[in-house]
C-alpha cells in the first residue's frame, strides 16, 4: 500500500462520515469569521433556533471594510458599520471570542490567526475568504468557503467537502538576490496559469521552499487560490515550531514538546502519491510584476509583455481585453512606466517582515513625488512592532505614513480606493478589473519591487537598488 501525502494524513484524519459517492463530512478544528460573511450565517441560525455548536473553536475580527484612518471614532460608511457592528452583536450572543477594532490582537484574519498561535500544524481551518488557503504554511488544511457553509460550521463545527485531488510543486535550488517569496509564487502562478490549479490541494516543497520564513511561506500559501487551487499546504519543520513556540494560544512546556513530537509526523511519505508533479527551478526566478487582470498574467520585472505572436490563438481575445483594460500594448517593456500608487498590506504582504522590507530599502531615501503611497500593517500588533521597531519612524522620514490595520485597498470595500484610471504596484493578491476600486489598474509585485517603485515614481528592478 502506498504511503500518505501530508494532506492525505491530514484530511483522513478529520472525516467524521464519509458519503458514497458524494462528499466528506468533515470535522473543522478552527473556524475563523469577519464582519462580511457572517451576518447572514448568523441569521441563518437564528431562523432555525440554532446555537453555535462549538463556540470556542471561533475566532472573529473585523477587517475587510473597516477604515485604516480613526479607528477610535464611529465608522462613517453605513453598510460597513452596520457588518462590524453586527459581527460585535453576535460574538456577543452566541459567545464567539471577538478582537474587535481598537483590540490589541484585532488586524486581517489571515494574519492574527498565525500571530496569536491559533494555527498550528494538523488542523483543518475555514473561513468565509478564499484566502484562507494562508494557514497551510504551517501544515494545515485550510480552505475558504461560502455564507451558507459557514453558517454549517456554526452549526455542526462540520462541513461538507469533496476530497481535492493532490499536487506537489517544487522549488528547488537557492533563490537570487532581490527574489522574494512574493516572486516565488508569482512566477509560479505565471507557469501554471490562474487556473491551473483548479480542482487541486497543492503542497508547496523543495529547498527553496524550505528556505523561506514563515511570513515568506504563507506569502506562498496565501496566492495558491490565485492559480485556482482549493488551498496550499507546506510540511511543518523547525522553522514553524519556532514560530508558533511561545504564542498565546500555543501548547507550552511539556505540552508543546509533545505537539512537536505530533507535528514531526506530518509529512508526505516517500512512496506517497500526487495526482501531478511540477519542479522548478529557484535560479530561474527573478523579481516578478503582473501586466493584466489575473494573477497568471505575470513576468520578471526587468522583461517585456508577450508579444500576439506569443499568446496562444484562443487566449488573445481575453489577453487584448486585459491590456487594454490596463492601457498597455502587446511587447511593452515594463522597466520605466510611471506610477501612481503604491500599496503595501493585505493578508499576503501585511506581516512584520514585509514592513521591515520597505523600510530597510527606503531608509535614507525619500519617496517620488507623484506617488500615493499606503502601508497598512495586517495587524495591530503588526502596528506597534513596527513602532518599537522604528519603522514607522523611517517610512515617515523617507515621506510614508503607516495607517491602521485592516484589508484596506486590497479590496476596495472600505476607503482605501485608488481612483480610476490610476496605476498602482500592489503587494496583495488580486488585480482583477477594478478590484481596488472601478476602473483602477493594479500590478501586483512584492514589498521590495513596491519600495523600489515608490522611490523611483515608476517601475524599476529592485536589483539596481540593493
Amino acid at each position: 500500500m502506498a504511503g500518505k501525502t501530508l494532506f492525505d494524513k491530514i484530511w483522513d484524519a478529520h472525516v467524521v462520515s464519509q458519503i458514497d459517492g458524494g462528499p466528506s463530512v468533515l470535522y473543522i478544528d478552527k473556524h475563523l469569521i469577519h464582519e462580511v460573511t457572517s451576518p447572514q450565517a448568523f441569521t441563518g441560525l437564528e431562523k432555525r433556533g440554532l446555537k453555535v455548536f462549538r463556540p470556542q473553536n471561533t475566532v472573529a475580527t473585523p477587517d475587510h471594510n473597516v477604515p485604516t484612518v480613526d479607528q477610535h471614532l464611529p465608522i462613517k460608511d453605513q453598510l460597513s458599520a452596520f457588518q462590524v457592528n453586527k459581527l460585535t452583536e453576535n460574538c456577543e450572543k452566541y459567545g464567539v471570542t471577538l478582537y474587535g477594532l481598537n483590540h490589541p490582537s484585532q488586524g486581517i484574519v489571515h494574519v492574527i490567526g498565525p500571530q496569536l498561535g491559533i494555527t498550528q500544524p494538523g488542523m483543518t481551518m475555514v473561513c468565509g475568504d478564499s484566502h484562507t488557503s494562508t494557514h497551510g504554511a504551517f501544515g494545515s488544511v485550510a480552505f475558504g468557503i461560502g455564507t451558507s457553509e459557514v453558517e454549517m460550521v456554526l452549526a455542526t463545527q462540520c462541513i461538507l467537502q469533496p476530497k481535492p485531488k493532490k499536487m506537489r510543486i517544487s522549488v528547488e535550488g537557492e533563490l537570487g538576490r532581490g527574489v522574494t517569496a512574493k516572486d516565488v509564487v508569482l512566477y509560479i502562478i505565471s507557469k501554471v496559469t490562474a487556473s491551473g490549479g483548479t480542482g487541486y490541494f497543492i503542497e508547496f516543497a523543495g529547498s527553496a521552499i524550505r528556505s523561506l520564513s514563515m511570513e515568506g511561506r504563507m506569502t506562498v500559501c496565501n496566492m495558491s487560490i490565485e492559480m485556482g487551487a482549493r488551498g496550499g499546504l507546506i510540511a511543518p519543520d523547525e522553522t514553524t515550531f519556532e514560530y508558533i513556540k511561545g504564542r498565546e494560544f500555543a501548547p507550552n512546556g511539556a505540552d508543546f514538546d509533545a505537539a512537536i513530537e505530533k507535528w514531526k509526523q506530518l509529512y508526505s511519505d516517500g512512496d506517497s502519491e500526487f495526482d501531478l508533479e511540477i519542479t522548478y527551478d529557484a535560479a530561474d526566478i527573478e523579481p516578478m510584476i503582473t501586466y493584466g487582470t489575473n494573477p497568471g498574467m505575470g513576468t520578471k520585472v526587468s522583461g517585456a509583455i508577450p508579444t500576439n505572436g506569443e499568446i496562444q490563438e484562443s487566449n488573445k481575445k481575453s489577453f487584448l481585453k486585459s491590456l487594454d483594460y490596463m492601457h498597455f500594448n502587446p511587447g511593452d517593456k515594463l522597466i520605466g512606466k510611471d506610477i501612481d500608487f503604491v500599496f503595501v498590506g493585505s493578508c499576503t504582504n501585511g506581516r512584520i517582515e514585509d514592513l521591515r522590507e520597505v523600510a530597510n530599502f527606503v531608509k535614507g531615501k525619500r519617496k517620488a513625488d507623484n506617488i500615493t503611497a499606503w502601508i497598512v500593517p495586517g495587524s495591530k500588533a503588526v502596528e506597534k512592532q513596527a513602532h518599537e521597531e522604528g519603522i514607522t519612524k523611517i517610512l515617515e522620514e523617507a515621506g510614508f505614513k503607516l495607517r491602521q490595520p485592516g484589508c484596506s485597498a486590497c479590496l476596495a470595500m472600505n476607503d482605501d480606493k485608488i481612483p480610476e484610471g490610476k496605476l498602482a504596484v500592489s503587494t496583495s493578491n488580486r488585480n482583477f478589473e477594478g478590484r481596488q476600486g472601478p476602473g483602477a489598474r493594479t500590478m501586483l509585485a512584492s514589498p521590495l519591487t513596491a519600495a523600489a517603485v515608490a522611490v523611483a515614481g515608476k517601475i524599476v528592478d529592485p536589483r539596481d537598488f540593493i
